[in-house]
């Protein structure tokens, strides 16, 4: 799923957002040299988007993020 249309952000850590290019969404970790980088919700390996691919996570996208982390803290053994 593509996300266009949406104009280029710059994005807070702990927010959401969608890289433009690929319309992945993640959780703004920081930034490292020019790059954004970006967590997939859950967790997994976070990935450099250029600054102007940044595009901010609509609100349905949002939630279902938040659920996806949600869902993996609960699996976690604690």
């Amino acid at each position: 799923m593509t996300v266009e249309g949406l104009e280029p952000c710059k994005p807070e850590p702990g927010t959401f957002a969608v890289d433009g290019r690929d319309g992945r969404v993640g959780r703004v970790m920081g930034r490292v040299g020019p790059y954004v980088q970006l967590r997939p919700p859950g967790g997994g390996a976070e990935w450099d988007c250029p600054p102007e691919a940044v595009r901010p996570a609509p609100p349905g996208l949002v939630l279902r993020a938040r659920v996806t982390e949600i869902n993996r803290e609960g699996q976690l053994p604690r």
